[in-house]
């Protein structure tokens, strides 16, 4: 008696349905979660045939099936779970685990049948995918318009993506390419900033405005190009893992002092460049090249975004364990929006309009910066300046 007390008690509290049915189908009993499922009171199942809480077409085939199994004694879904459909009182079809045994009771054959809701997991699965759907709308409607671009490059990356070894050759031919680009294009820009020179000499006598313009704007354009041209060579020694540190220790002062004397010739009308040191300590270990190319970019961003008679100040701190160089300038600043994307190779702020550049200077910089082991990070408000700051470990 205890024993079936505890066996009731049991089909009674468990979280899922359990309903036995005859061998003619007739239901015999149900447990209160079966009940809450479909929606019936215990009177108005039991004694009934189970197709009722079947939709079509199973209603009407299921006493077949029953009759086939009796028939053959080959069993189709005892002992096997499978997802099936139930039909609530209400007439709502929902979906559930069914796991079927057979018991031999008394000379008579009971099938038990256990039901596991699964409409929380379907309807899960609904959202997620309705989810998914809407995001590949939001992607497909905001990329249309490059869709054949994306095809294209596709289509070209699965060509040279075959093998190894033609990857491997697509990007010797791709330094091929940029190097002699470089070259080629090197040789005509110094003929022409030669050539300038010359005339600027020649015309010294003439003292016309209009000729004097036109050759400030030849020397600007020939800045601009050869400045988009070295970005280009070392994006690809970056890229192409070509560049060794050469770590070498010296006077961090005396270095920064020589590199600003180089950039004060870019500076625009009274713009001033203010150097500093925070600390006596000035001998630092690290490659003087790769240093010089991030405070070049740097400062040279910060002349070239900040008006006429401005500052822009560098300083630096060093302590046992770190070095610190920091560049601010109260130029155009940068929009919130564009922060996340400032490193990305050839990105450029909104805000830029018609001031020249490639968009790789400040990621050949977090590049060089990541390769002596530091990192760099920067705070900007439109209209506020900008102040960038690199910390580099210190070695002794």
């Amino acid at each position: 008696m205890r024993n079936q007390a505890l066996l009731n008690a049991i089909i009674e509290n468990a979280i899922d349905g359990i309903i036995t049915i005859n061998e003619k189908g007739i239901v015999e009993s149900i447990n209160p979660s079966a009940c809450r499922l479909f929606l019936y009171n215990p009177e108005e199942v039991i004694g009934k045939n189970i197709s009722m809480l079947m939709p079509s077409p199973d209603r009407e085939k299921h006493d077949s099936y029953i009759e086939n199994y009796k028939a053959s004694g080959i069993p189709h879904i005892i002992g096997h779970d499978r997802d099936v459909l139930g039909r609530k009182k209400d007439g709502n079809i929902f979906p559930f685990r069914l796991g079927v045994s057979e018991v031999k009771f008394e000379g008579e054959r009971i099938f038990a049948g256990f039901i596991h809701d699964m409409s929380h997991q379907k309807e899960a699965e609904n959202r997620l995918m309705q989810y998914t759907q809407h995001l590949e709308e939001l992607v497909k409607d905001r990329t249309q318009t490059l869709n054949e671009t994306i095809e294209a490059l596709t289509v070209t990356q699965e060509e040279v993506s075959n093998t190894l070894e033609k990857e491997k050759e697509l990007n010797k031919i791709k330094s091929r390419l940029l190097s002699m680009a470089s070259h080629e294009f090197r040789t005509p820009l110094s003929t022409i900033q030669l050539s300038t020179a010359l005339i600027q000499r020649y015309v010294e006598d003439v003292n016309n405005p209009k000729i004097e313009t036109h050759i400030h704007k030849i020397k600007s354009a020939i800045a601009n190009l050869t400045a988009i041209l070295n970005d280009f060579l070392l994006l690809e020694k970056a890229e192409s893992n070509k560049i060794i540190l050469q770590v070498s220790s010296f006077n961090l002062q005396d270095f920064i002092k020589e590199v600003i004397g180089e950039l004060k010739l870019l500076t625009k009308k009274k713009q001033k460049i203010i150097c500093v040191s925070s600390t006596e300590v000035a001998f630092v270990k690290l490659d003087k090249n790769l240093l010089k190319n991030c405070i070049i970019n740097l400062v040279s961003n910060a002349i070239k975004y900040s008006g006429e008679e401005t500052e822009i100040e560098l300083w630096t701190a060093i302590t046992d364990n770190a070095i610190t160089i920091n560049v601010k300038d109260n130029g155009i600043g940068i929009p919130e929006e564009d922060h996340k994307h400032l490193f990305e190779a050839f990105f450029r702020a909104h805000n830029t309009g018609n001031i020249p550049g490639t968009g790789l200077g400040l990621h050949i910089v977090s590049r060089y910066v990541s390769l002596m082991k530091g990192t760099i990070s920067f705070k900007s408000a439109i209209d506020k300046g900008t102040l960038f700051t690199i910390e580099l470990p210190r070695y002794d």
